[in-house]
């Protein structure tokens, strides 16, 4: 995935210094490509000392969390007062080369598709260092649906303004 002529927006880990993005953010923020780091633990690896395939999934989730919050909105706020959750409803992933004990991450998230209840991302995973190399990608469909009966419905109207402001 190129980001040659993408905004790049790196994750801070800006939740964990106690700073909040706030609702509103611009159109561009919507559109950038968003970074953010994971290093690799020994938790993370199968007996092969490389990542187990399912962690590849936990730290895609983890992206979209971040690039949630990046954005301003937390998803157990979302539920309060909304009521909305956001399932994945489709995934393809594809594996390149293995994630190793220790490595240093980026996983990316950028939006490719917007519908009137869900976003399909672009997502990949690459190794830090004197080369990136690709490791994992895909596309992940969330969609948005109410808290309680986890049917479908249109995102928040305070979300909507700003995916379709762009």
């Amino acid at each position: 995935m190129s980001v040659r002529a993408e905004r790049v927006v790196r994750g801070t880990g800006g939740a964990q210094r106690g700073q909040k993005s706030a609702p509103g953010k611009p159109a561009e923020a919507w559109n950038a490509v968003f970074h953010w780091p994971v290093r690799v633990y020994y938790e993370d690896t199968d007996a092969g000392g490389v990542v187990y395939h399912a962690n590849y999934l936990k730290f895609l989730e983890r992206a979209r969390t971040e690039w949630l919050r990046h954005l301003g909105y937390e998803q157990d706020d979302l539920r309060r007062r909304f009521g909305v959750l956001f399932v994945v409803t489709g995934l393809k992933l594809d594996y390149h080369k293995p994630a190793r004990f220790n490595d240093e991450l980026a996983v990316s998230v950028k939006i490719l598709r917007r519908r009137r209840a869900s976003l399909t991302f672009a997502q990949a995973i690459h190794r830090l260092g004197a080369k990136h190399t690709l490791l994992c990608s895909g596309e992940v469909t969330a969609v948005c649906v109410d808290s309680e009966s986890f049917k479908p419905q249109p995102w928040p109207q305070a979300i909507a303004a700003e995916l379709h402001s762009q």
